[in-house]
């Protein structure tokens, strides 16, 4: 590959000093490389972004849900190539790759219906005082940095992009260097609907590239999903100049399973909650917290299924878990095995790289995990559970927001009045009850405290691309 770059309409070579290879996680080995984009290439692209502005803000409403509408289409039309390759640099199994597919296609069916109700959002405004008139415009934001994390490079690039354009935005997007292939589908679906030189820009690299972007005084807005590390970095690139930021970053979630739950659905949920994707995903719920009169009979039930999963490569076994998606990743995890053993945790299950090519780990559990405990409080990003005990709901609550980060929560009971109290009191920004983490676009994403700044998906996610606008006029 060398074209891997989109900039006004055209497709590029990098020109950067960072090489780029892409890895096939399941093999550990690379089979893509090409050149980063330069700092020049990310002005370019800024640019670019910028002079297109003006026609795209100013096409109707409908226009610009037809170039979703089409966006969702193609995507469509792409389907196995798009879930072979999630399989191949993701490592995700068929099933996942599947479902990551269809959430892009509904965020751009979603938000190509929401762009159609554009024109009726401009709407009067009532005055106390006479003598006057105001109106309310809802305007696009303007040229927004889209920078996406290896997790979920399709679905979350879908989250920003759709309702990015649809509000009449411009855009520069920034995939990730470890998954920075699926993203040019973006690109040559832009190609083929048509859509304006400059609306779309993608520009591809590591910490260079990251940081030419989000440093750049060319943007309105900057929109990042990935590490609290990076994201305190790109906070303090917007704050230096004065630009709103959406951030969503990590979380160390609790599932909460109270005493009657039903075992088997306890554990379904459980092992959902902390294996999709390999555990790698900001809202994996990573600490358990079990009541007292079902730990005794949950637990091994738990340890016998995490035991059982199948762990391999997605593209030639049928299994339930893939690889971690890079050597970095798989490192990580392992170092939090060895912190475990140092600190003497009880491991009922895992605790161990695999002994296979590739950068594969086991599901892990570790019992009785105490709250100073690193594994208790820090977030792995891997298929890693720890388990505590609890007597009351009074204990649930306080030990569950008892975190720095507060992004999601699942409650688990029989007693539904019980887990709506638990979930209005868990201190999160999206609570799953008796369920396995079922994300819908017409919903919000995003976390309270350490987890980010503002939401993702449904009409907040809109939003998030617009301005408001008071127009007020003397009738005297």
């Amino acid at each position: 590959m060398t074209t891997s770059h989109y900039i006004a309409g055209r497709w590029v070579e990098g020109q950067g000093s960072d090489c780029i290879s892409v890895n096939d996680p399941a093999l550990g080995q690379p089979f893509a490389e090409f050149m980063a984009a330069s700092v020049t290439q990310v002005d370019q692209a800024v640019a670019a972004a910028r002079s297109a502005l003006p026609a795209w803000k100013s096409t109707g409403a409908s226009e610009r849900a037809a170039f979703l509408r089409g966006f969702a289409e193609q995507l469509g039309q792409r389907r196995e190539a798009l879930i072979t390759l999630q399989m191949r640099n993701n490592g995700k199994p068929r099933h996942e790759a599947e479902i990551d597919l269809d959430d892009a296609i509904a965020t751009f069916t979603y938000y190509a219906e929401l762009a159609e109700q554009l024109p009726s959002k401009n709407r009067d405004v009532p005055l106390a005082v006479p003598g006057f008139t105001a109106r309310t415009r809802l305007e696009p934001v303007g040229v927004v940095g889209l920078i996406v994390p290896w997790n979920f490079p399709l679905v979350t690039s879908a989250w920003k992009l759709a309702p990015a354009l649809a509000a009449g935005c411009t855009v520069v997007l920034k995939p990730s260097e470890v998954t920075p292939l699926i993203e040019q589908a973006y690109g040559q679906i832009a190609d083929a609907l048509g859509l304006p030189a400059g609306v779309l820009n993608i520009v591809n690299g590591k910490a260079e590239t990251g940081a030419a972007l989000s440093n750049h005084n060319g943007l309105d807005k900057l929109s990042f999903t990935g590490s609290n590390s990076v994201g305190s970095q790109v906070m303090r690139s917007a704050s230096a100049q004065c630009r709103p930021v959406t951030l969503e970053l990590g979380g160390k979630s609790a599932i909460v399973v109270f005493d009657d739950c039903d075992v088997d659905q306890a554990v379904e949920w459980i092992v959902a909650g902390i294996t999709w994707n390999a555990g790698q995903m900001c809202s994996a719920t990573s600490r358990l917290l079990v009541q007292d009169g079902i730990a005794d009979a949950l637990l091994p039930r738990l340890q016998a299924t995490l035991e059982n999963l199948r762990v391999g490569n997605p593209l030639t076994e049928e299994v339930d878990m893939g690889p971690l998606t890079s050597q970095a990743q798989w490192l990580k995890v392992a170092s939090y095995f060895a912190t475990a053993r140092e600190e003497g945790l009880q491991c009922l299950a895992g605790g161990k790289a695999l002994d296979r090519d590739g950068w594969f780990v086991s599901p892990t559990l570790y019992a009785d995990v105490p709250k100073d405990s690193r594994l208790w409080s820090e977030e792995i990003f891997g298929p890693v559970l720890c388990a505590r005990r609890f007597a009351s709901e009074e204990q649930a609550i306080t030990e569950a927001n008892e975190s720095r980060f507060g992004l999601v929560a699942t409650v688990c009971s029989a007693d539904l009045e019980r887990a709506e109290r638990v979930a209005d009191a868990l201190e999160v920004g999206h609570v799953w009850i008796n369920s396995v983490q079922a994300v819908f676009v017409e919903t919000s994403w995003g976390g309270t405290k350490g987890s980010g700044i503002g939401r993702e998906l449904g009409p907040w996610g809109l939003s998030a691309y617009q301005s408001v606008k008071h127009v007020t006029r003397c009738l005297g």
